[in-house]
């Protein structure tokens, strides 16, 4: 079996399960049996559950904010995560509900937080001072709460108005930065 097929079925597994249960009272041996793989085989790919979920998360990533600034707007990249997200419901809301150290909400503020200081750098050709990285920090944080307040609470929003409620709550230094790159 190639390594990328066994990650999707451990994937699959633990969606399914995720259906039933929540992420906390999920086990590895739940998931290796549901998957029909072995827990060596799911060890070899994940250091544990939360390293699964960040990995599908990931695959999100790899969809939506790689193409960010190059056939992306900023808008269509946040809306692309947003369908996706919505996609799989079940999955992101059980997977945002988790507080563990590892968890999902913790995995996408590290990833858009470098994301966007990669962009910021890029574009002004310079390390990010303490004052933007401070702006960007609380930006992040207030991001990846409302993202997980969506998740979790029925998606209600569209993903078009979340986005631009995202956008428009970019504090004016980072806006007159991303926006243009974006």
């Amino acid at each position: 079996m190639k390594h990328e097929d066994a990650k999707y079925r451990l994937a699959d597994s633990i969606k399914k399960l995720m259906a039933f249960s929540s992420l906390e009272k999920i086990t590895v041996t739940d998931i290796v049996r549901a998957s029909g793989l072995t827990r060596q085989t799911f060890y070899r790919h994940f250091r544990d559950k939360y390293d699964l979920v960040n990995w599908y998360f990931d695959i999100l990533a790899a969809q939506c904010f790689y193409e960010m600034g190059v056939t992306l707007t900023l808008r269509e990249g946040l809306i692309l995560k947003f369908d996706f997200i919505r996609r799989e419901k079940t999955f992101f809301a059980q997977a945002f509900k988790s507080t563990d150290y590892n968890s999902i909400e913790q995995h996408d503020y590290q990833f858009i937080l470098k994301f966007y200081t990669n962009i910021i750098e890029k574009r002004t050709r310079k390390p990010l001072n303490d004052d933007l990285r401070f702006i960007l920090e609380l930006y992040c944080h207030g991001s990846i709460s409302m993202t997980t307040d969506w998740a979790i609470n029925d998606m209600t929003k569209s993903s078009e108005s979340l986005a631009d409620d995202l956008i428009a709550a970019l504090p004016p230094k980072l806006a007159s930065i991303l926006l243009p790159a974006l």
